[in-house]
């Protein structure tokens, strides 16, 4: 009896892996037939009549149509029609999760919160369903800013049955906020305690870390005690993720600027960037600073008598590295190219701003050798556009995420 059900058993294992044999081999690979290629790579290629070619995960080749050949068995996807541009990339949503969950104002520093732990897939998740019916394809989840620091975020793929399935990076970014929400925490505080205490806590993990260091390189006999508040931090000091900064209007940027670049020498990304800031542009670029700005992507200036256009004025004043953001759901996720298209309107050049929502975000989100742009290697996320996604009039037709169609407009338009 024994034997007999080894038998079954083998024949039906062997069964199993010839069916997973002709299934690979049916389509070892996916090939997109594209009107325009847009890369986004650091030669700003465009690429008319472009065939791209998916392998797993990864983007394979890409070339004119006639000159790269589609391998066979590859699944053709038909987009002569279309744009075919990089996975949108949003540094500031906290669409990752239930709202309230997100936003624990416990201590006006809460170094150990991690957003990890409410993290709700895409699978059971309606704002990130959204979003990749929108091209956006990787998020920065992270806390409220209702405290000066509100805990780490995650960088996070718009797809996945369980978060360890979507999760890029983690820690993704400290996420802190220098004023604009914390000044409201109980009987209300001004910003030079906000200030003080933020660069308190901040100096009292690096004590923590160094005196890591020096036990690590034996300059001392005796470990530190662990803290497991303190302990994610260490990568934080090393450089491997940095800041996501809510800081708005010039003499809170210009705080941002001075203590987290300058003092700590954190790589420091100011989202919002709001009001007058765009009068530190000469000093963020200066500093190499990538720039995240909206939702509100407008100031009246009554110096000037007008309003100014936010990421136009930070472009006038001479920023390379601007992108948008949604604060989800401060804007609706899948408005992330409206925001650009608001912000060309009044006065940003529509391909830089593109680019902003793709490659120089996902470079502040410290992800570009990834994300962000269509590069043979990098992980294969896209969207299929019927023309220029900045043009309210178009839409996306498919998203690809890590070599995966995860939304067809074939099968049910989402909005």
């Amino acid at each position: 009896m024994i034997k007999r059900l080894v038998a079954v058993a083998a024949v039906f294992c062997f069964f199993c892996i010839v069916l997973m044999a002709v299934e690979e081999g049916s389509s070892p690979g996916i090939a997109v037939r594209a009107g325009k290629l847009i890369t986004m790579d650091d030669d700003d290629t465009v690429i008319n009549h472009a065939v791209l070619l998916i392998k797993g995960t990864r983007f394979e080749a890409m070339g004119k149509e006639g000159e790269l050949a589609i391998p066979d068995g590859y699944k053709v996807i038909d987009a002569r029609n279309s744009w075919v541009v990089p996975g949108l990339v949003d540094f500031h949503s906290h669409s990752g999760g239930s709202l309230s969950d997100l936003n624990d104002s416990v201590y006006l520093t809460n170094p150990g919160l991690r957003s990890t732990e409410c993290l709700v897939p895409a699978s059971r998740n309606e704002a990130l369903k959204n979003a990749r019916a929108a091209g956006l394809t990787t998020l920065l989840v992270i806390p409220g800013s209702g405290t000066n620091m509100s805990g780490f975020g995650i960088m996070y793929k718009a797809t996945g049955r369980t978060p360890e399935e979507a999760i890029i990076r983690d820690p993704g970014c400290m996420k802190m906020a220098q004023a604009g929400n914390p000044e409201r925490y109980w009987y209300r505080v001004g910003r030079s305690f906000m200030y003080w205490n933020l660069r308190t806590t901040l100096n009292r993990i690096k004590d923590y870390h160094d005196a890591w260091c020096a036990f690590e390189n034996n300059e001392t006999e005796e470990a530190p005690d662990i803290d497991i508040a303190y302990e994610p931090f260490r990568d934080f000091f090393r450089g491997k993720y940095g800041t996501c900064m809510h800081t708005q209007a010039y003499q809170v940027c210009l705080a941002t600027f001075k203590m987290m670049h300058d003092h700590f020498g954190f790589w420091t990304v100011p989202t919002h960037s709001t009001f007058n800031a765009y009068k530190l542009a000469e000093l963020a670029e200066e500093r190499e600073i990538v720039i995240i700005a909206g939702p509100r992507n407008i100031f009246f200036d009554r110096n000037d008598r007008r309003i100014n256009g936010v990421p136009a004025k930070w472009c006038e004043g001479g920023v390379t590295r601007l992108g948008t953001e949604t604060d989800a759901p401060v804007v609706p996720i899948e408005e992330h190219t409206f925001q650009a298209a608001m912000a060309c309107r009044m006065g940003w050049e529509p391909y830089p701003a593109l680019k902003g929502i793709t490659r120089i975000t996902a470079k502040g989100a410290m992800l570009d050798h990834l994300v962000g742009s269509i590069e043979i290697g990098k992980d294969a996320d896209l969207g299929v556009w019927t023309g220029d996604p900045l043009d309210p009039r178009s839409s996306c037709r498919m998203t690809i995420i890590n070599g995966k169609v995860c939304y067809d407009k074939k099968n049910g338009q989402r909005y």
